[in-house]
């Protein structure tokens, strides 16, 4: 099963339900953590891999033979990401704005182009106990995180559980790491903010026809909005934790709270009994 952990925003505890879950279940299951957050990846910094291997991810950018090019602007035309453009009778390339279509190259008239690779990240694999770790870095400067992200999920094992620690928001990266998943766990906060990027994050599983279900963490703040928007919604809750200045110490020495609190990894083996439920649930009503 491949379960992706999302948010509507950062900093709500994305990581933290990731990797606790992960060594919660390590024992009992084969376990993979991909790490989708390729901008910033940090759930190594608590799971502590050790890395064997790494490759680079490139894109595949056009390179124009001026000797051929006759300017004419086909390969522009086509570009819908303004990667290309004719100036003084040249062809200009943008690679950090090529999205590595290959459009460019089929449209040229003189065969003046062709593609090499264009590096944007790198993908990391290593063993952390029991449990299979795999993150993404994109390079500094780069804009386009999705394809860091499919190259991470190449890396998918398919078999036991799959845990993807999704981008925070919605946009295309949150897409391209939730895109495929069996189930998604939405962390959020019980705050204004909270709640409005919450009801986004939904909006996005739903289109993308991914079940969901809510973590709330800092549970104590106070505001009950979250809870009853999930109500309204039918969204069920599987997993409340408590606002804890101990917890965020844990959390700031790069500890989990299974580790430091054992009676913690009850309810995080209860959160993926409660997935597996819901799935099962699931599939059982789309065989009817």
């Amino acid at each position: 099963m491949i379960v992706t952990v999302a948010s509507g925003k950062g900093g709500t505890g994305k990581t933290t339900i990731v990797t606790n879950l992960a060594l919660a279940l390590a024992k009992k299951m084969p376990v993979q953590v991909l790490d989708c957050d390729v901008e910033e990846p940090n759930a190594h910094l608590f799971l502590k891999p050790e890395f064997q291997e790494e490759r680079e991810v490139t894109l595949p950018v056009p390179e124009v033979d001026e000797t051929k090019c006759t300017a004419c602007g086909r390969c522009s035309e086509v570009c819908a990401f303004h990667a290309l453009a004719v100036a003084g009778g040249r062809v200009l390339v943008f690679p950090e704005m090529c999205h590595g279509c290959g459009g460019c190259s089929l449209v040229c008239p003189a065969g003046a182009i062709r593609e090499k690779p264009y590096r944007i990240g790198v993908v990391a694999r290593g063993q952390a106990g029991n449990i299979d770790f795999v993150h993404g870095r994109i390079d500094i400067g780069m804009p386009m995180a999705p394809p860091v992200i499919r190259a991470v999920k190449k890396l998918s094992r398919r078999e036991g559980l799959t845990l993807i620690d999704a981008p925070p928001g919605t946009s295309c990266p949150v897409v391209a790491a939730v895109k495929g998943s069996d189930f998604c766990l939405l962390v959020t906060e019980p705050t204004p903010f909270g709640l409005n990027d919450l009801r986004l994050a939904v909006g996005m599983v739903r289109e993308l026809g991914v079940p969901c279900a809510v973590v709330i963490n800092r549970s104590t703040l106070g505001d009950q909005r979250v809870e009853r928007y999930c109500l309204r919604e039918g969204i069920p809750i599987l997993l409340k934790i408590p606002f804890d200045k101990e917890y965020a110490a844990t959390y700031a020495r790069g500890r989990c709270l299974v580790e430091d609190y054992p009676h913690w990894v009850p309810s995080f083996i209860g959160l993926w009994q409660e997935v597996e439920r819901l799935v099962s649930q699931r599939a059982r009503a789309a065989g009817n």
